[in-house]
């Protein structure tokens, strides 16, 4: 090992980390440490001083200790005097060891914050570096707390150094990620965002990071970095590599900071400047231009760079969605990389396929491409890429292409993995039945799925083939009739037993004519599966043995048997005892009319949001699932609208027992939800104001933000999701018979976390005394929620200050001298008067507007207490 110097570093840790490394076993290696440790202790306990190159050395063992996996108890304090050291290698040290032994808790936290005050204040730029990369590296509050508002004028201020710029923007952006509370927005926003225009790009690249996080949350406080950023990305993408040597990586121009800039812009609309606009056309035209041109290295790190700024200019392309041609060379650009041989190009360029299938302007480009994704889809090695292939062909799939979609999906799901097996049979059970021109061939297609992929199948997608029967009469004799035969395969998959049970015990009738499909028959196939299914399976064929009973009297006394039958009557399962003896009773006494009008046809289901659909988005996550409208999808100009894609049962969440599958016979509709409470609860502390929370539970939140005007009134009302679950089938109302409310129609889907607004006009025609009522229902995780919620509308809110003197309104006061117009009430106040409060709240009631007239009140009042 060569000689250090004492000035050039650390000989005694060269030394014990040589010995450490020389140790021949793991005893070995701790009985040094051991050693070492309690030597360290030794010295700082010791009653010699020890000078600040001592100081570090121990620390910088200590370090090396810890990095080792040992606890380290001790040095902490040593560590924090390092920091008033004017030397930087102690300083440093001093530092580093900070970033990564002491916690957010530690009691030494208000000592370092010292420390780094006073080197933030130092003017010092290594000194002040130093600093704020300890802030950012510990992250805490209570750092947040002390320098959140010190580090942005550090920030803009004039005469600070590049560096120290570079490190504050970085520092201010690991503190808004980890306390967004606690840094403020001030003057400093505004300029902030003319470091865009800084010479040195680096505090560029440091501040395009900062401004994209705070654009994200407070988009309207950065808009002026649009014009910006797009001209420093002019500037960038027309230089030439020899312009920006210092950030030119492997030929390509500041690719990082280009990224960056690309990403801010996401934050934003198309600009509304015909000017700027035509200019960021001209910078993404030429970012597409550059991509065609033979690439100026072989090097992988050349084609990395090139390539993220190509994919961030076409991630803007598609958000922006309004200049067909950058979208469809974009897609064109995006279809060159489908058979790429890198992995990553591949899975990139299908991912930013998918939404760009989503554009009115590219789809048609989009499908241009199905052969090549199909191909992908046989015979990609990477699971993650032949994943993003289905999500591909889900989003361009549309009238003209949808069976042969579906059939190359069908025939890839047979040997899919299972990790994404249950996707695929959502997104074909979508789209068979979203482009489903003859029924026949949705029936096939479905159990098709059932036969192939029966254990993935969900009980949505069951569900959905009996609705769509149920609601289409010319598909019933033809689903009957397949379904009969499907079940004539020695195996059988439960799911196409359930569908089979009940698609027969209501349309069995249709092909009952058939001698090979007649009532005996029918009833001996389905009892043949009957000791294979589960509970829920075998209660449901219980329930379609009493449909036979009323569509075949012929075969009544079979299926008596069967239900009087040991196994049923005495079945351990309580459920599926009480149909048997029910069914039984309800076969032997009833009348045939009776018989029929209890057992009649199901009716058809009401449309709901599809079941299926919102499965499909709660399994990919918000904002993941390809746009499936057809309204900006039109093929050939035309928007397809046959049919429209919602759910006709309420089955938003499948059954939790065999009991739940008793409604599908016997139930026309769910059960009225029971009548619910009004609650009131805040209704009084809106007397006196207008803004504020006026219901709050575990899953809801409701604020209201209002305004009146003569008779006139507008609310507000904002609803927030507090759950991480959708709210589905959301709706609201106001009851009123007083007052004329008109409300504007509410999203039916109010995602986890996110928080939706409603407005309310409020018309008041006369006097009343009675507020209205919100009354809210939704679906939460299957189960219907009831919120009814009294509106704080009361009679003051219509109310209109009126001008005049002090003495014209007690002259006013003092002829209302009538018995009739007099009341008078004394009782012991709980509390002392305030005359400021009470003018306060006197001037919020509307009823007194002049100081004079409300001062003189609160006097009298005073007086009266």
């Amino acid at each position: 090992m060569p000689a250090v110097s004492k000035g050039d570093g650390m000989r005694g840790l060269a030394v014990f980390i040589s010995d450490i490394r020389n140790c021949k076993s793991k005893e070995a290696e701790i009985k040094r440490i051991n050693k070492e440790l309690a030597n360290i202790r030794s010295k700082f306990k010791g009653d010699k001083a020890l000078d600040g190159y001592s100081k570090k050395k121990y620390v910088c063992k200590l370090l090396f200790i810890f990095l080792l996996g040992h606890d380290i108890d001790f040095g902490h304090m040593e560590a924090v005097n390092l920091l008033s050291s004017n030397k930087y290698t102690e300083k440093q040290i001093g530092y580093l060891f900070i970033s990564v032994l002491v916690n957010s808790n530690s009691d030494l936290i208000r000592l370092i914050n010292n420390g780094i005050k006073n080197d933030l204040a130092s003017r010092n730029p290594t000194f002040m570096n130093l600093a704020l990369h300890c802030i950012a590296n510990v992250g805490s509050r209570e750092m947040a707390e002390a320098f959140a508002s010190e580090i942005p004028r550090v920030l803009v201020a004039r005469d600070t150094m590049d560096s120290v710029k570079q490190s504050a923007a970085l520092c201010l952006l690991r503190l808004n990620r980890t306390s967004p509370d606690l840094v403020p927005m001030g003057e400093w926003t505004a300029r902030v965002v003319h470091l865009l225009n800084d010479q040195h790009l680096g505090v560029v690249t440091a501040a395009t990071s900062l401004i994209t996080t705070l654009a994200q949350k407070n988009p309207d406080d950065f808009k002026t970095s649009v014009s910006l950023a797009v001209a420093r990305l002019s500037r960038i993408v027309t230089s030439a590599s020899i312009d920006l040597q210092d950030y030119t990586y492997y030929f390509v121009a500041a690719p990082w900071l280009s990224v960056k800039l690309l990403r801010l812009l996401q934050c934003y609309p198309p600009p509304e400047d015909a000017a700027l606009r035509s200019r960021l056309t001209e910078c993404l035209e030429t970012i597409l231009n550059k991509a065609q041109e033979p690439p100026k290295s072989k090097k992988v790190q050349h084609s990395n760079a090139k390539n993220a700024v190509l994919f961030e200019a076409i991630a803007l392309i598609i958000h922006h969605d309004s200049e067909p041609t950058l979208l469809v060379r974009a897609c064109n650009q995006l279809g060159q990389f489908l058979q790429h041989r890198e992995t990553n190009l591949r899975y990139l360029a299908l991912e930013s396929m998918c939404t760009l299938a989503s554009s009115e302007f590219s789809h048609e480009a989009v499908k241009t491409h199905m052969e090549t994704v199909i191909n992908a889809l046989k015979t990609e090695r990477d699971v993650s890429v032949r994943q993003r292939a289905v999500d591909l062909l889900y989003a361009m799939c549309d009238r003209s292409n949808a069976k042969q979609i579906v059939a190359e999906m069908l025939s890839y799901l047979e040997t899919a993995d299972y990790s994404i097996r249950e996707e695929i049979v959502l997104k074909v059970a979508i789209l068979a039945e979203k482009y489903a021109v003859d029924y026949t061939w949705y029936v096939d297609t479905i159990l098709n799925l059932i036969r192939i992929a029966g254990d993935y199948v969900s009980e949505e997608v069951w569900y959905r083939v009996i609705q769509i029967v149920i609601n289409r009469d010319d598909v019933q004799g033809y689903a009957a009739k397949t379904v009969f035969e499907a079940l004539q395969a020695p195996a059988c998959h439960e799911n196409l037993v359930k569908v089979g049970g009940y698609i027969l015990g209501e349309f069995g009738n249709l092909i009952a004519g058939d001698s090979r499909s007649s009532p005996l028959v029918q009833f001996n196939l389905l009892h043949s599966k009957f000791h294979l299914c589960s509970v829920p399976t075998r209660a449901l064929l219980l329930s379609a043995y009493i449909k036979f009973i009323n569509l075949f009297p012929e075969v009544k006394a079979t299926i008596q048997d069967v239900l009087r039958s040991d196994s049923q009557l005495r079945n351990a399962d309580v459920e599926l005892q009480q149909r048997a003896v029910e069914y039984l009773r309800l076969s032997c006494i009833a009348s045939t009319d009776i018989l029929a009008t209890v057992l009649e046809e199901m009716p058809p289901f009401p449309e709901r949001e599809s079941s299926i659909l919102a499965k499909l988005k709660k399994k990919k996550g918000p904002g993941k699932l390809p746009d499936m409208d057809d309204s900006r999808r039109s093929v050939n100009g035309s928007t397809d609208s046959t049919h429209s894609f919602t759910d006709v049962l309420n089955l938003n969440s499948a059954p939790s027992s065999g009991a739940n599958l008793l409604i599908d016979v016997f139930s026309e509709s769910s059960a009225p939800p029971a009548a619910t409470d009004v609650s009131e609860e805040n209704f009084p502390r809106f007397v006196c104001k207008n803004n504020g929370v006026i219901y709050e539970n575990q899953l809801l939140q409701i604020g209201l933000k209002s305004e009146y005007r003569q008779n006139l009134g507008r609310m507000y009302v904002f609803y927030g999701n507090k759950t991480s679950t959708q709210f589905l089938s959301f709706s609201s109302s106001v009851s009123s018979s007083d007052l004329n409310v008109h409300s504007k129609a509410v999203d039916p889907v109010i995602e986890g976390g996110a928080q939706m607004q409603q407005i309310l006009n409020i018309e008041c025609v006369s006097d009343f005394s009675d507020a209205p009522v919100l009354n809210i229902q939704f679906r939460y995780g299957g189960a219907l929620q009831n919120i009814a919620v009294k509106l704080p509308v009361m009679l003051n809110k219509f109310f209109q200050p009126t001008e005049m003197m002090s003495q014209d309104f007690f002259q006013r006061w003092k002829q209302l001298g009538a018995p009739q117009q007099e009341v008078q009430k004394i009782f012991k106040a709980k509390h002392p008067m305030d005359t400021e409060v009470a003018k306060a709240k006197v001037k919020r009631h509307k009823s007194l507007c002049r100081d004079s007239v409300s001062q003189r009140l609160c006097e009298l009042l005073s007086e009266q207490f």
